[in-house]
């Protein structure tokens, strides 16, 4: 197998990254009486210094490479098995090594370090100029031990960046998503508008029973298009940039922004809100944003509530808070569901088709953030009920 320069350049790096290294090789000198060892990378034709010990002044250091055939570390590769020579002019195998024995090299240890996968990284190898007593079962254990050690390490690092190019790749999908999301959104907006301008002026226009009918369904259903694309451009603007923004207005009229809002959804659904607001003349707020956080939860109580019971909102104030909260009864939300009901594109089991994107909630969430505020969940056999509370400014 063929191995680039940039992939020895990165295993180098990932020996280096372990910290446990410098006490490994220190432990293998003092263990066994050589002076110099390494971590080192080995494949068929190359011998790479990942990282060494050298008090034996043998030059070279982390990048290091010298031709693999002429080292003993490739007899270890190829058969798989550590070697230890104690003293080398009493061994055959050692006078076929020149590099070796241009170096003086009288005794050496090498150990194989194995991969997970079965495959053959490198070599915790040591050596020294004069004879060692070093095939005792302490120095092997040690160097066997740390030689597994080292493969574990190189097997984190590498599980390691194998996730966080994940993550990244993860980061770079979801932010091209969203763009193309802020595009689509934007670029939408201008023929719905157009269609809209059409069917208003078609609705002032004399009709038959049946076209009006047609008209109205038209628009309702044009009406549902733009607040998918209202949804989908504040999606995209609370990901792509640091939130949902608000333009707050300190004289702005709630309780008439609430019962507007009440009055089209009321409309729209074709089913009355029980509604109790109890508000000073004038709250801080964006009220475009407050209206889209009342409809986007009177919405939300109609398509997942109970038929025969009666939505409710209640807005009032109190303890220097703003509390608006919208319930319903129905099926209880399951406790495992409830963390996730905040989150984009979440739609419930018992959602339909009709349900929109799975946008409104969380839009409402970071409505509530834009204003300081916090939007809560609690849900059980009697209601469901979403509660808003934002802190007001003192008098």
């Amino acid at each position: 197998m063929n191995v680039s320069a940039d992939e020895f350049d990165r295993d180098v790096q990932t020996v280096q990254s372990i910290p446990q290294i410098p006490t490994i090789l220190d432990i293998c000198r003092r263990v066994s009486g050589l002076r110099y060892v390494a971590v080192a990378r080995v494949t068929a034709d190359r011998w790479i210094n990942c990282a060494s010990s050298d008090r034996l002044n043998f030059g070279g250091g982390p990048g290091q490479r010298l031709d693999a055939k002429e080292t003993l570390c490739q007899v270890v590769r190829q058969k798989g098995q550590m070697i230890t020579i104690n003293d080398a002019h009493r061994e055959t195998l050692f006078d076929t090594l020149q590099r070796s024995a241009a170096y003086g090299i009288r005794s050496y240890i090498s150990v194989p370090i194995l991969r997970k996968d079965g495959s053959f990284f490198g070599t915790l190898c040591a050596s020294d100029t004069e004879p060692r007593d070093i095939d005792s079962d302490e120095v092997t254990s040690t160097f066997r031990m740390f030689a597994d050690m080292i493969s574990d390490q190189l097997d984190i690092a590498e599980e390691l960046q194998q996730g966080q190019q994940a993550l990244a790749h993860a980061r770079e999908t979801e932010r091209l998503r969203e763009e193309f999301i802020a595009v689509v959104g934007h670029d939408l907006r201008n023929p719905l508008a157009s269609l809209s301008a059409g069917l208003r002026l078609m609705g002032r226009q004399e009709h038959g029973e049946d076209s009006r009918l047609l008209l109205s369904e038209m628009t309702r259903s044009l009406d549902r298009m733009s607040s998918i694309v209202t949804d989908l451009m504040d999606f995209a603007r609370g990901r792509l940039g640091s939130g949902i923004s608000a333009q707050i207005e300190d004289d702005a009229d709630l309780r008439q922004v609430i019962e507007t809002v009440i009055a089209e959804v009321e409309a729209s659904e074709g089913r009355a809100v029980e509604a109790r607001i109890d508000l000073p003349d004038t709250v801080p707020c964006d009220p475009q944003r407050m209206g889209q956080l009342v409809s986007n939860l009177l919405i939300n109580a109609f398509t997942h509530g109970d038929k025969d019971f009666p939505v409710r909102l209640s807005a009032t104030t109190e303890r220097g808070k703003l509390k608006l909260a919208v319930s319903n009864k129905g099926e209880p939300i399951a406790p495992n569901a409830l963390p996730l009901l905040f989150q984009p594109f979440y739609r419930r089991s018992n959602a339909t088709h009709h349900s929109g994107l799975g946008l409104g909630l969380y839009i409402a969430s970071e409505i509530a953030k834009s204003h300081r505020g916090r939007l809560k969940v609690r849900s059980d056999a009697e209601q469901t009920e979403f509660t808003m509370t934002m802190p007001l400014p003192r008098p």
